[in-house]
């Protein structure tokens, strides 16, 4: 038993899908979470810059908070940092990247499948290799053809608030086109802001595609650890739930509110550490736990690039970039020009 609290972070509201799922899933658990809202969006900073402010909360977590490990709840930065926070502390980490493509693949019935997510994400290569390393196969045994998309703009009509507007649809019409014209049945929503989009994004894909959340999943694998390891907390009543944004509290609180529930309702303030980078300025849903589990697996590491093995390609907006037909995955990455296979 340990009543030492789990760490959490993001860079703003989107990990608060993975933390709602963990406080529903294991509600004695104490929860300490930040949401780096002062550096947001993370998914255009370069990989380094995203992986230096990883580490930075994964200290204070670890040493200010004595946490007894850490979810990093934001795809970029899973993408960015994971290995190395792994290396770097001596408590248990986890990302969201791994527990998303369990679970895509799971529910998929064709083997087309898509990804969408930050372009600092989507360009690391991390849900590729993630795919590669399942062997590319579905549940079924099918081959896996994976199209990827960068939806830059996403995380920040989340953090505004705006996920239901005008703007949101027509900009999901246009940066949903690859993974529309590639024929998907189930799209895994890789950045974890990307459900409060779901409604948006489901109008725009179709019924006939199942999107697919690592929030579920993702506490699905924390309470495996916690049962693993003995770190479990057996309190009798809810935990203790503490919130940290290193932005405008009232607005952290008041957005917060509205997309987590009203137990966030008092947040303290962080500033960073001086030296740190400055800031810039329809379809079926489903959760995580779609079928039987077949082991955890170490998350990708953040080598940017595309399919496991070969060298990185260039880009070729509009065009494809041959990748070897004995892959049995097709790894596109999509900007807003077109598609490029990795």
């Amino acid at each position: 038993m340990d009543d030492r609290p789990i760490g959490m972070f993001d860079s703003g509201f989107g990990g608060l899908t993975v933390a709602r799922a963990v406080i529903d899933l294991l509600p004695a658990e104490n929860l300490v979470y930040v949401g780096d809202t002062g550096r947001y969006p993370y998914g255009s900073r370069p990989l380094g810059e995203v992986r230096a402010f990883a580490r930075q909360i994964t200290r204070k977590l670890v040493e200010e908070h004595d946490v007894k490990l850490v979810v990093v709840a934001c795809n970029t930065a899973t993408a960015a940092a994971l290995d190395d926070l792994r290396y770097e502390f001596d408590v248990p980490i986890m990302g969201v990247i791994s527990p998303g493509v369990r679970a895509l693949l799971s529910v998929t019935e064709t083997g087309r499948v898509g990804v969408i997510g930050t372009v600092g994400t989507i360009s690391s290569g991390a849900y590729q290799r993630a795919v590669q390393a399942r062997r590319a196969l579905t549940a079924s045994g099918r081959p896996v053809r994976l199209t990827c998309a960068a939806c830059p703009g996403f995380v920040e009509l989340v953090e505004r608030g705006e996920e239901r507007s005008d703007e949101a649809l027509v900009l999901a019409e246009r940066l949903l086109a690859p993974v529309r014209a590639a024929g998907v049945d189930s799209l895994l929503l890789g950045c974890t802001h990307y459900p409060y989009l779901a409604r948006t994004i489901g109008e725009v894909m179709g019924p006939q595609v199942v999107l697919v959340s690592s929030a579920d999943e993702t506490a699905f694998e924390v309470r495996d650890l916690l049962l693993e390891t003995g770190l479990g907390r057996r309190a009798v009543g809810g935990g203790e739930h503490t919130w940290i944004s290193s932005g405008d509290v009232a607005a952290f609180v008041r957005l917060g509110r509205r997309l987590f529930g009203p137990e966030l309702d008092r947040v303290e303030h962080w500033e960073p550490e001086a030296g740190a980078a400055p800031a810039l300025g329809g379809a079926r849903t489903v959760p995580g736990r779609l079928a039987a589990r077949s082991g955890r697996g170490p998350e990708p590491s953040p080598v940017p690039g595309g399919k496991v093995g070969g060298p990185e390609p260039s880009p070729a907006p509009g065009g494809q970039a041959g990748a070897p037909e004995a892959s049995p995955v097709l790894s596109a990455v999509a900007t807003e020009g077109g598609t490029a296979e990795c």
